[in-house]
């Protein structure tokens, strides 16, 4: 069974994007192309279990300021 991006041969990533604060990530590691627009799921850093060193990065940041 194909999804329907394959069959109708939209160019698009089967793996979930992850955005990260300055930069993101697939799950596929196969994915060349990061952008949201050719991913069906994106989520952000934040929402992964286990947590992201971004947030501590950010809340540093947010404490010095």
């Amino acid at each position: 069974m194909r999804c329907h991006g394959c069959t109708s041969e939209i160019e698009h990533c089967h793996g979930t994007l992850v955005v990260h604060v300055d930069r993101a990530e697939c799950t596929d590691p196969g994915c060349a192309d990061l952008h949201a627009d050719r991913h069906t799921f994106v989520v952000e850093c934040f929402d992964v279990a286990g947590g992201c060193a971004c947030r501590a990065a950010v809340q540093f940041r947010r404490a010095a300021v």
